[in-house]
């Protein structure tokens, strides 16, 4: 896909306080924690319990879940290949400013295709921000069997197309800092990412 279309006649405005300034006023470095993997792996509810174990330890963090931010930003998109890619740049450049402001941003986000968050990793690595790739990995059957949401019941039944796992693809990723068997969801999971980050 091509690269979306640049604003024309727009500056840059760095802000007046250094990254330094935002340590000191928090305590911590801000970075994005990004969990890849199919619907019904889990991504979630670990995103729940590390915005809850960072926040308890005084460590600012902000989940941004994919379906919360199509309830908003992403509300305008459908699930073709182009609207996905738009959806994790869109949901990576968000990630990208609460990363700069400090914060610890979770984005739990199916993500399929390995080039987006690539270009989301890229994007972090371009503004000095760190960039934790966590691969929940739990196959497909498991997946199908949870099924919270009902998604691959209608999937199967050709009600819904182009679903990740089942009619269109999910590119694993390849080197993650971090994999998660996520057959059992263990409950120390999120504290193993919050170790990792920490």
């Amino acid at each position: 896909m091509d690269k979306p279309q640049r604003s024309t006649n727009v500056t840059y405005h760095s802000s007046a306080v250094t990254r330094e300034e935002r340590l000191a006023a928090t305590g911590h470095l801000g970075m994005t924690v990004w969990l890849t993997g199919l619907s019904g792996s889990g991504k979630s509810t670990i995103a729940v319990e590390l915005e809850h174990l960072l926040t308890t330890a005084k460590i600012p963090a902000y989940m941004l879940d994919g379906d919360n931010l199509r309830h908003g930003i992403n509300g305008d998109l459908g699930f073709d290949a182009t609207s996905r890619t738009e959806n994790v740049r869109r949901a990576g450049e968000v990630a990208l400013l609460f990363a700069d402001a400090g914060m610890v941003a979770i984005v739990p986000l199916i993500s399929p295709y390995s080039a987006d968050r690539d270009r989301v990793r890229a994007r972090h690595a371009e503004m000095g921000l760190r960039f934790v790739e966590v691969f929940i990995d739990a196959p497909i059957e498991v997946c199908e069997e949870r099924d919270p949401k009902g998604l691959y019941k209608k999937a199967r039944a050709g009600e819904i197309t182009g679903f990740t796992g089942i009619d269109d693809p999910y590119e694993a990723p390849e080197t993650p800092e971090l994999v998660i068997d996520a057959t059992s969801s263990p409950p120390e999971t999120a504290e193993r990412i919050k170790q990792l980050i920490t």
